[in-house]
């Protein structure tokens, strides 16, 4: 009980965070639209953001807390508690000197970096591009701080401190866009204080629940900065640098995606960089909600089914994982396409983000969300793999998925601009599918042809019942709009999108109805189940 109890609220947060995430993009939007101080915001961010992901979330998630509970676990004699405070605190000297060296190497190497992802006719975008890389790179060192205190507290199973911090981070850039424009230079310059804000508050917050958790095991205020030497010859910290190496080339592979697809777009014009991620925000939110949440309920089952040999309930779960995803991705793919630019309207225009802004973004949103599909499915059958302790294969795909998306993104982003990475980005997401069913497919234990059969039966069918329930949305949307034009845009747009996604919605059970869907038979054996009890 108390950890679905953890779980729900670590959920609650998270969703938080990823519409505080959203409403963060919206500010952005107001202040910068699509203009090249947006651009230069966005690369400045990239990457100092690009090293946290790399490296702090990896590094704990795989290898610290794992390490961490094992000295913990022998911790209850003097010398076992003494070789956890000295691995902790070894960590921590390393955590601070290797970022603290990243960190001055950023800023010194920002004139060189950041301006190769724009072109050289931007000479005023790529000066600021340079400064506000400075300003924000010193992120890194906090924000890697703040993770190794995360790990100290899940390691312990304290959750909630660590998932709140994304939260007060996205207010804490919010507030600073909103008050301190007035007194700097420019919006961006405000937006960047508020990141490094954000990322000390994430450090800071977390401290004092480290101290009280940490009372009675180990105790952290001990922690100091050791001899460096000393420090990285520590067992434990050579264990975690040892965890570390092999999924760091996996996770290179999707973070170089984001690197040189900026690149790619700083290059191609004004907007494109911040349109893409206007864009990302937008089918973020709604991976956040539906495709992560789901690969991370299903790991902890599927690895129970794997550990007992349970083969074929382990195909029927995925089997149903994949038709349970279809059905959410497939019909929300067909009504963002089919309502795109009213919701890059609604959400994003206003001040800066103009008519301009909300084409180029419209165009980069409609090639991103035709891969949702995929890059939801890719979430599912991961995890499939992690539970039989097969990371490889997924690492391998993901490098093929790279590669497809590099190459189709540098040969269509010169006549397709913004959409064409976008384009890119989507097939790569096939790519990947592909690539794992091809590795799932060289498994003796899973039922791969059901599971292959299962993807492409729920595509067809719900693709379907999706363009036939869209059909009337379409042929009604000019009226539906029309009615509610000419006042502000929280009415004009958000009452006939409300309108527009309950008929689709009514359409599409209506027609999983009349066809028996099997996914709706169990919902509704499931509520009665639940009413009779």
């Amino acid at each position: 009980m108390s950890l679905l109890k953890s779980s729900a609220r670590l959920s609650l947060l998270t969703l938080a965070s990823r519409l505080l995430g959203l409403v963060r993009e919206m500010t952005k939007a107001a202040y910068l639209g699509t203009t090249s101080l947006a651009d230069a915001f966005g690369i400045g961010f990239m990457l100092p953001n690009l090293f946290r992901r790399l490296f702090a979330e990896n590094s704990i998630s795989v290898a610290f807390i794992p390490t961490f509970r094992a000295y913990l676990d022998e911790a209850d004699t003097p010398e076992g508690k003494q070789r956890a405070e000295e691995f902790a605190s070894a960590m921590y000297t390393c955590v601070l000197f290797l970022t603290a060296l990243v960190v001055l190497g950023g800023i010194f190497a920002a004139p060189y970096v950041a301006p190769l992802f724009l072109s050289p006719t931007q000479a005023e975008a790529r000066q600021e591009t340079v400064f506000l890389t400075r300003i924000m790179f010193p992120y890194l060192f906090v924000i890697s701080l703040a993770a190794f205190f995360q790990g100290i507290l899940n390691t312990l199973k304290i959750f909630s401190p660590s998932g709140f911090t994304p939260v007060l981070f996205n207010i804490l850039v919010i507030g600073c866009t909103v008050f301190l424009t007035p007194a700097l230079e420019n919006p961006a310059r405000a937006m960047a204080v508020g990141v490094l804000a954000g990322g000390t508050a994430q450090a800071l917050f977390q401290l004092p629940y480290v101290l009280r958790a940490t009372k009675d095991t180990i105790n952290v205020r001990n922690l100091r900065f050791a001899n460096l030497a000393a420090a990285f010859e520590n067992e434990g910290v050579k264990r975690v640098f040892m965890l570390i190496g092999p999924t760091v080339a996996g996770m290179a592979a999707y973070q170089l995606n984001d690197l040189v697809s900026t690149a790619l777009a700083g290059r191609t014009g004004v907007g494109i960089v911040s349109s893409l991620q206007y864009s990302l925000r937008l089918q973020e939110l709604i991976l956040g909600i539906f495709a992560v949440s789901i690969g991370t309920v299903l790991l902890p089952d599927f690895a129970g089914l794997a550990h007992r040999g349970e083969w074929d309930a382990f195909t029927e779960m995925l089997q149903k994982a994949i038709r349970v995803i279809a059905l959410i991705t497939i019909p929300v793919t067909f009504f963002s396409l089919l309502m795109g630019e009213n919701i890059i309207v609604l959400v994003y225009k206003s001040r800066e983000f103009t008519a301009q802004s909300v084409a180029l973004t419209r165009e980069v949103f409609s090639w991103h969300i035709a891969g949702l599909f995929f890059i939801a499915v890719n979430r599912i059958i991961a995890p499939a793999f992690y539970a039989c302790g097969d990371t490889r294969s997924p690492t391998l795909a993901g490098i093929a998925g790279f590669g497809v998306n590099i190459l189709l993104a540098l040969i269509l982003s010169r006549f397709m601009k913004g959409g064409g990475i976008a384009l890119a980005l989507s097939i790569a997401a096939l790519a990947n599918t592909a690539a794992l069913l091809y590795y799932l497919f060289r498994s003796k234990t899973i039922g791969v042809p059901a599971v292959i059969q299962s993807l492409w039966a729920s595509a067809v069918t719900y693709t379907a019942l999706s363009a036939i329930a869209a059909a009337p949305v379409f042929l009604i949307k000019g009226r539906l709009f029309a009615l509610f034009a000419g006042h502000n845009r929280l009415v004009s747009q958000g009452i006939p999108l409300a309108l527009g996604a309950l008929i689709f919605a009514a359409l599409g059970v209506f027609l999983l109805a009349v066809t028996r869907d099997p996914l709706l038979r169990d919902l509704r054996s499931a509520l009665k189940k639940s009413n009779t009890e």
